[in-house]
């Protein structure tokens, strides 16, 4: 005799919604508790001793990994509903018949606000050129959508503060003006490949009406379970080599090489940072036990920067629209601008 089962229904955009929102004070009471937990794991119930080395090195992990992955998943979710908001389209046409100067600064505020990574890179620059933009606003963008990452603003902010992250913010926005304004004022254009020029301007998604609230929420759990299941690996090895650095590394050895007192080191960790190949959440736990360990702070966010706003993958990547001397003025400018926001930093710091 057959059995009857029950017919299975997927949750409304609604039950979503109100599912996401209960969580959030489960959410704020562990996490506000994961640094007993650690503590917990590591000396109760695997009996490690106090002050040892390898205690330390798995303290440090055990407690950076949910943080960071429950840091990333709450930043997620914001920014997927964020998305919703702004598509490319609607970032093209309001950058679209911006003079210069406001175009830069237009350029570089929405580079913070969307989330677009370097792989996105060929079809923006694309999509802008289409749009009549001019080559130094549509840079401005390029640089601060990866460069002021979204994840890098709440780790940091969760890690040492609203300062740390505001001058991330800051300083960021500053080398993406700065530098779409120099590229445009250069008049490069005849370093970007032929066809990109020839292409048709296509039309635009229709973006009519309102997305309902509910599908918005159902935008942020849909980025949530994609962006996380591909940057995980990316965060467990960045914290994996920060607990080591945490552990093992002296704080001699790092503070005289990522010091204050040596003035080559913030140039040195630029020219590092460019062929690394990492995301914000991937870097930010390294940079943590740099920082503990005793390099200065301009010196580890100009680490920083470099690895996320002068990646290997964008640059391969921009090769396809772009010729050789502009991607080397393009990563010499940034490059400039990290260096000095190294320097100023570990001056007034």
């Amino acid at each position: 005799m057959g059995t009857c089962s029950a017919p299975t229904t997927k949750p409304s955009p609604i039950g979503r919604k109100w599912a996401a929102l209960l969580s959030l004070p489960v959410w704020a009471v562990l996490y506000l508790n994961l640094a007993k937990l650690a503590d917990i794991a590591v000396f109760r119930l695997l009996k490690m001793p106090s002050g040892s080395r390898f205690a330390e090195t798995l303290r440090f992990f055990l407690y950076e990994v949910p943080k960071v992955l429950m840091l990333l998943v709450l930043i997620v979710f914001a920014v997927g509903i964020i998305r919703t908001y702004f598509s490319p389209e609607r970032t093209r046409r309001l950058l679209r018949g911006k003079s210069l100067f406001v175009g830069n600064v237009m350029a570089g505020a929405l580079g913070i606000v969307t989330p677009f990574c370097s792989c996105s890179a060929i079809p923006l620059f694309l999509g802008f050129i289409e749009a009549g933009i001019p080559l130094g606003v549509t840079f401005s963008f390029l640089i601060a959508a990866p460069m002021i990452n979204e994840v890098a603003v709440v780790l940091l902010f969760g890690l040492f503060g609203w300062k740390t992250a505001l001058l991330y913010v800051s300083t960021g926005l500053v080398i993406a003006i700065t530098a779409g304004w120099v590229i445009g004022r250069l008049k490069l254009e005849r370093f970007v490949e032929p066809w990109v020029f020839e292409i048709k301007a296509q039309s635009g998604s229709s973006e009519n009406g309102e997305t309902p609230f509910p599908e918005r929420i159902a935008a942020g759990l849909a980025a949530v379970k994609d962006i996380v299941s591909r940057v995980w690996p990316f965060i467990v090895g960045g914290i994996a080599v920060g607990s080591a650095v945490h552990g093992y590394v002296p704080q001699n050895f790092m503070a005289s090489i990522m010091g204050k007192s040596a003035w080559w080191s913030v140039p040195l960790s630029v020219v590092i940072g460019i062929p690394l190949y990492s995301n914000a959440a991937g870097i930010i736990p390294v940079v943590q036990a740099l920082l503990e360990k005793g390099a200065s702070l301009g010196t580890a966010l100009a680490f920083m920067m470099s690895v996320i706003g002068l990646s290997l993958p964008e640059t391969i990547i921009l090769k396809k629209v772009l010729k050789l001397p502009l991607i080397l003025i393009f990563v010499g400018i940034v490059g400039t601008g990290i260096m000095i926001v190294g320097f100023l930093f570990n001056f007034v710091f």
